[in-house]
Formats: C-alpha cells, structure tokens, sequence
C-alpha cells in the first residue's frame, strides 16, 4: 500500500538530516492525500526526496520519526524494536536481576519508539501510548512484547487513557490487553513497592529514581528525613533502610499517601520511625516544628510547556528557597525537576537563587539524572527530562 506524502518547505529538511525526529507542522508545505490522526506518512523534501516515515498527529508536532529508512512498518519492524530495547536492559543487567524486576523497557524517542512508553513490574508490562498512531498499533506491539519476553510475561496492561492527545477521534480505555496480573508488587533493589498501574500516576510508580534513592540511602543513617511530594513513599523505605531515625513522607494525595503507608509496611511492618501527611507541600513546611537533616523535593511537573516556564522556576525557586532556609545545619538537600522543557543550566541557576536568598553556605554534592533504562537519544536532546541536585547546607 502506498503512504501518504508529506512535502516540506525549502530547506526545512535540514533537522531530518541531523536525525531529529520531529517535524512541526510549520516546517509542512503540503500532503498529497486526506490524513487522519495517527496515519504512516513518508516525509519528502521539497524536491521529493524521501527522508523519513512516521506517524502523523494533529499539533504543533506533525510527524514523529519511525524511521529515516524507506522500509516497510510492519509486524517484523516492531518486534524488532521492541527486541532491541530489550537487549539493552538485559545489557544493563535489569531482565534476569534477583533484586530489582522494575524497570524501563520503552523511552520514547530514547528508544526509536516515539509516542510509547513501556515500564515492566515483574512480570507485568503497562504500556502508555502517547500518540493516537501508537494506540493504533497496540495490539502489534502486545504481540511483539509477548515474543521478546516469552514465559517472562503473564500480563500486558495498556494505561493510554489520559496520555493520549484530548481532541483524538479514539475512546481509549485501561485495561488488559493481554493476560492477568496476579499481583501488584515489585521490587527495586531488594524493597518491595505496589505498582498501582491501574489507578495511580504514570504507570504506577516512578522507575525513573531508583539510582537517587539509592544514593540516598547511603546519606540516611541517623538522620531526621523529609520526603515531599512523596507519591508512593519510594525515598522514605530506601532512608528506612539506610538507618534513618526519623522518616515523615508528605504527599497532597490521600491516596498517594495510603500506597506510601503500604511500602512501608510492606518492608518495615510496625516500624515507628515513619509517619506520612496528607497536606500541602508549601503549607507543610510553613508549619514544621521538626529540624530535618536530610530532605527530597521531588514535585511534580511545575512547566509541562515552554509559556509556563517563567512562573514554573519561580515555584521551583520559593520551594528550594524554604527548603534551604529550614534544613538543618549540615543537612543534605535532594532536588529535582522533572519538567522537560526546564534546562539544566536552567534549573541550577534556579536553584541558585533560591541559596542565595537563605544567604547559608551551600554546595553541591552530585548532579543527578535519569537512569540508563530512560536513555536520551544524542539526536534528540529534549529527551532529558530529569535532573537533580544533592546539596549541602552548613
């Protein structure tokens, strides 16, 4: 079957040619045929030279980047992506380790796969689709992950009903695609977590830190520990773990705050030393009687696009700001900023500003970032969304 072709203006080509692989619907002269939402497109020059295939979206991103060779889309491609991501964590230890069954299997553009997002929970993968050409080929891909993983796998859950773009002409449900899954819980590093894929955020835990909550571990022992915005408790059992004397996990969510309380339990039952508040970050901290040594602000998105950047920094910058100004002297400070469209240089010079107006000695520790199952392709830069910052306060 013959593509549709997309045209580009003169001289437009020029980031395909450095591989990038987003083309905006600006860089479009014009389409030989009626698209939907979600159609295989070739991509040609101005001088209808192929260039590239991929999916066709309605948005300021008109086409994500499949492949920049002229092959066919077929079963055979899928699998063979799927299969090479695969590789890749089974090359970082992650498919066969006796401690950890949690991880990244899909990155987006990291992984050539625009649009899809793969997490595996033991012997459970959910799948988040945010392209409506993604959706489209979920099944395929179902078929291509059962064949990659073979006995590996029992159950495939597709979690694309709030990712998938608002105005698309689908009705998008959770649920299972294939398979049952007989339980909820995982492992990291020898801690055990509920994965709440089916109501929680993401696709029901964040993989993403599991080095930084290592890392953190190693700074816990005797110390008093804050853990904001603290979703399903991932740091507060690492720093129960590490020997904290003292663990308070604050989180907005009620319910963030049950599956927190069950980590917990789950790998400390009856332990004294934790205790978790359904509240306010900002309203939190105003408050704290408690002089905390160690502290992890690890918010939400603030900036999820490049109009709210301003007012997102000057969030993060009155959040670090409390944070510095209360931690105790020779306390640690882990900071982050999950919001792609804030740079690096960006975010430190937030972070910064926020030392300078406590006026208190800070330095920084380490430079932190995602791990290497979220791999960022050299192409594509944007795909660094997470950064971090372990300081320390005198």
């Amino acid at each position: 079957m013959q593509l549709p072709v997309v045209y580009l203006k003169p001289v437009k080509e020029q980031s395909l040619k450095r591989f990038h692989p987003w083309i905006f619907s600006g860089a479009i002269k014009n389409v030989n045929a009626e698209l939907e939402e979600g159609d295989l497109v070739r991509v040609h020059d101005s001088h209808d030279n192929f260039l590239a295939i991929g999916h066709y979206q309605i948005g300021s991103i008109a086409v994500r980047v499949l492949s920049f060779k002229d092959e066919t889309i077929d079963d055979a491609f899928w699998q063979r992506k799927i299969r090479v991501a695969y590789e890749i964590r089974a090359a970082m230890g992650l498919t066969s380790s006796e401690t950890t069954n949690a991880f990244r299997l899909v990155h987006g553009e990291g992984d050539g796969l625009p649009g899809l997002i793969v997490d595996v929970y033991d012997q459970t993968a959910v799948v988040q689709m945010h392209t409506v050409g993604m959706y489209r080929c979920r099944n395929v891909l179902a078929d291509a992950l059962k064949d990659v993983f073979g006995d590996k796998l029992t159950a495939i859950y597709d979690k694309s009903e709030g990712t998938l773009p608002f105005k698309a002409n689908v009705q998008p449900e959770n649920g299972f695609l294939w398979g049952k899954s007989t339980s909820h819980i995982a492992k990291e590093n020898g801690l055990l977590f509920q994965a709440d894929w089916e109501k929680g955020q993401k696709t029901g835990f964040f993989v993403d830190q599991r080095e930084n909550r290592a890392l953190l571990e190693k700074y816990s022992a005797n110390r008093k520990v804050l853990n904001m915005f603290c979703y399903t408790g991932g740091f507060s059992f690492y720093a129960m773990r590490g020997g904290a004397k003292m663990v308070h996990s604050v989180d907005s969510s009620e319910r963030a705050v049950e599956l927190t309380n069950q980590n917990v339990e789950l790998n400390f039952p009856g332990d004294i030393r934790h205790s978790s508040f359904a509240v306010d970050a900002f309203k939190f901290m105003e408050s704290a009687k408690e002089k905390y040594d160690l502290m992890v602000l690890d918010p939400p998105a603030f900036a999820k696009h490049l109009k709210v950047i301003k007012n997102a920094l000057q969030g993060y910058k009155r959040l670090n700001a409390k944070a510095i100004e209360m931690i105790a002297p020779g306390g640690i400070l882990f900071t982050f900023s999950c919001s792609q469209v804030i740079s690096k240089e960006a975010f430190r010079t937030m972070v910064f500003s926020a030392a300078a107006r406590s006026g208190r000695n800070v330095r920084i520790l380490h430079q932190l970032d995602q791990p290497a199952d979220h791999p960022v392709s050299i192409y594509h830069p944007e795909g660094e969304y997470l950064k971090g910052l372990v300081l320390y306060v005198e």
